[in-house]
């Protein structure tokens, strides 16, 4: 999925086991971030910076969400375990992750093998993607979506 591009809807548990229906974000900007694996120490590093930064997101009435294919049990112990202000979702059978384009084959300790392509994505109150980052490298990632998310605050 690129710039332009409607981002689709989804249903999906949260870390509390609960459902989470996209339609409760709809006419709202919101970050949504795709990670490999709860508790590794690049998707941590992320977490706690989105969590972090959560407060200045907020502030702009920007939520951040991120998805990973782990267990809702996992991501609660993930969540409580480093103090995370993001949600989380599960997609254990990659649907989203797969409909958005994060799914596929990476490099990995070099070998090849199938997972999360990190990735973030900001979507617009209309529904459409309007800032996309793919191959994420962890360091200064989430100062930079926060910075693009004010500038698209200014400009609308």
């Amino acid at each position: 999925m690129n710039v332009g591009d409607r981002f689709p809807q989804f249903v999906l548990m949260d870390e509390n086991g609960e459902e989470f229906d996209s339609r409760a974000l709809e006419h709202i900007r919101y970050v949504i971030y795709f990670y490999p694996k709860d508790g590794t120490s690049g998707c941590t590093k992320e977490a706690l910076d989105f969590s972090s930064l959560y407060p200045k997101f907020m502030l702009r009435n920007i939520p951040v969400i991120g998805v990973s294919k782990d267990s809702f049990t996992s991501h609660h112990k993930f969540k409580e375990k480093n103090s995370l202000k993001v949600k989380l979702l599960s997609d254990p059978e990659h649907d989203l992750l797969e409909r958005v384009g994060v799914w596929g084959t990476k490099m990995m300790y070099g070998k090849e093998v199938q997972g999360t392509i990190r990735s973030t994505f900001i979507v617009g109150r209309e529904g459409m993607i309007e800032a996309a980052w793919k191959g994420v490298k962890v360091d200064g990632h989430a100062e930079k979506v926060l910075e693009k998310a004010i500038l698209l605050t200014k400009t609308q």
